[in-house]
C-alpha cells in the first residue's frame, strides 16, 4: 500500500478530525486514524464510539488497504512540515514509512480491521440546510445547554424540524435559548437532542460555510454530511422538558437598550458583586436603569445609571450577572429588549435589531429573589 498526498492538505484535514479523539480511551485502537485507501481516495476516520466522523482526500495512487496510524504522533509530525508531497508506504513489518523532501520516518500501525465500524443509519429522515446557518444555530444556543450527568437530556441541544420551521432549544433550567429559522424547514415533524461534542466540531467547521449539509437521523442516530466530510453520531436518549412553557406570555414591562452599554455596565458592576450568588439587582423607572450590586461580606458595593427606553411599570428585579453577561455577549444586535412580567417571572431578552429574514431569537433568564 502507498500513496502520496500534499502535507499541509492532510494536516488540515487530521487536524479537523483529530477533534473527535479523546485524551483517555477506554479502547486503544481509538487513539489511531484510519486510513482506508481506495486507488485515489483515501478515507480517513477518527471515532470515540459516540462520534464518527469520517473525510475523504484525494492522493496520488493506484494501491487499496486498511490501517490505522497513531493520530497524536503524525499530528506532530505534519504540523513540522513546510508544504509538500509525503510518500507514504506500509511496509510488511507492521511500520509505516513517510517520506519528506528531507527524510523518512517510521511509525508502527495497528490492524485496521480492528477499528470500530460507522453506524449505518435505517430508515433515517433527511433535511438539508446551510452549512452557515447551522453553524449559527449551534453558536447561538449551545452555551445555554447543561454540564449535569444527571439530566442528561438537559446537555445537549433540541432539535424541532417542521415544515413550518427549523427550532433549536438549550437549557441549564437557570437559562433557556430558543433559535428559530422560518426560511429553512423540514419534510415532516420530528424532534432529537444532539450532545454537545460533536456540535461543537461543526461549529467550527461550518461557520461562514455556503455548502448545504444534509442532516440524516431516525431515533438513535444522527449524520451531517457536507461536501467531502461525514459526522455520525449516537443521540441523546430521553425527552426533552416542555419548554414553552416556562416562556411568560405576558410581559407588560418593556426594556431597550444598547447592548454593548447594557454589557458593560453588567460586566462592572457585578465585580462588586457577592461572589457565590453574582447578584446584580436592575431597578427601572421612568427612562432609567438602575444596576447596582452588593457583597455584603467585603462591604463592596457598585451601582451605575443609564437611560434606557422603558415601557411599563417601575420594578426590581435581580440576576445572576454571570447569565446575563453569557446571554449579551452571545447577541450581535445594536440593541436588546428585556421583557419581564413580574420580579419572580423570567426575563425574556431579545435583539432589537439585526436578524436575518426568518430568523428569531428568544433567550430567557431565571431571575435570584432580591433581599431587601
Amino acid at each position: 500500500m502507498k500513496f502520496i498526498v500534499s502535507s499541509t492538505y492532510l494536516l488540515k484535514h487530521l487536524q479537523i478530525l483529530g477533534g473527535v479523539i479523546n485524551n483517555s480511551n477506554t479502547l486503544p485502537i481509538l487513539d489511531n486514524f484510519l486510513f482506508d485507501l481506495k486507488q485515489t481516495k483515501l478515507t480517513v476516520s477518527a471515532s470515540d464510539l459516540e462520534t464518527t466522523m469520517s473525510s475523504v482526500l484525494n492522493v496520488d495512487s493506484d494501491n487499496e488497504g486498511v490501517i490505522a496510524v497513531p493520530a497524536r504522533l503524525l499530528l506532530e509530525t505534519l504540523k513540522t512540515f513546510p508544504s509538500q508531497p509525503l510518500t507514504f508506504v506500509v511496509d510488511d513489518n507492521n511500520t509505516v514509512e513517510i517520506s519528506s523532501n528531507h527524510g523518512k520516518y517510521a511509525l508502527a500501525y495497528a490492524d485496521g480491521a480492528e477499528f470500530p465500524k460507522a453506524v449505518e443509519l435505517a430508515n433515517p429522515i433527511s433535511t438539508t440546510i446551510l452549512g452557515d446557518i447551522l453553524s449559527t444555530a449551534i453558536q447561538k444556543t449551545i452555551f445555554a445547554a447543561g454540564n449535569d450527568d444527571l439530566r442528561p437530556v438537559m446537555s445537549g441541544v433540541f432539535f424541532q424540524f417542521s415544515p413550518e420551521n427549523l427550532t433549536f432549544v438549550a437549557t441549564d433550567a437557570h437559562k433557556l435559548v430558543k433559535y428559530k429559522r422560518e426560511d429553512v424547514v423540514a419534510s415532516q415533524v420530528t424532534e432529537f437532542i444532539m450532545p454537545k461534542k460533536p456540535l461543537n466540531l461543526l461549529k467550527g467547521i461550518l461557520a461562514g460555510s455556503e455548502s448545504e449539509v444534509v442532516i440524516e437521523y431516525n431515533d438513535n442516530n444522527a449524520k451531517f454530511s457536507f461536501e467531502d466530510t461525514e459526522l455520525i453520531c449516537r443521540l441523546i436518549d430521553g425527552k426533552y422538558p416542555n419548554y414553552e412553557a416556562v416562556i411568560p406570555k405576558e410581559n407588560p414591562n418593556k426594556l431597550t437598550i444598547s447592548r454593548t452599554q447594557f454589557l458593560s455596565s453588567v460586566r462592572r458592576v457585578s465585580i462588586f458583586s457577592n461572589k457565590t450568588t453574582h447578584q446584580i439587582r436592575l431597578k427601572v423607572a421612568g427612562a432609567e436603569l438602575n444596576i447596582s450590586a452588593e457583597d455584603l461580606d467585603y462591604s463592596n458595593k457598585a451601582e451605575e445609571r443609564l437611560t434606557c427606553d422603558y415601557q411599563g411599570d417601575d420594578m426590581q428585579i435581580g440576576f445572576n450577572s454571570r447569565f446575563l453577561t453569557e446571554m449579551l455577549n452571545n447577541l450581535t444586535s445594536d440593541d436588546v429588549t428585556l421583557e419581564m412580567s413580574l420580579p419572580n417571572r423570567a426575563g425574556i431578552l431579545t435583539p432589537a435589531d439585526g436578524l436575518d429574514e426568518g430568523e428569531n431569537v428568544t433567550m430567557l433568564v431565571m431571575p435570584v429573589m432580591l433581599n431587601n
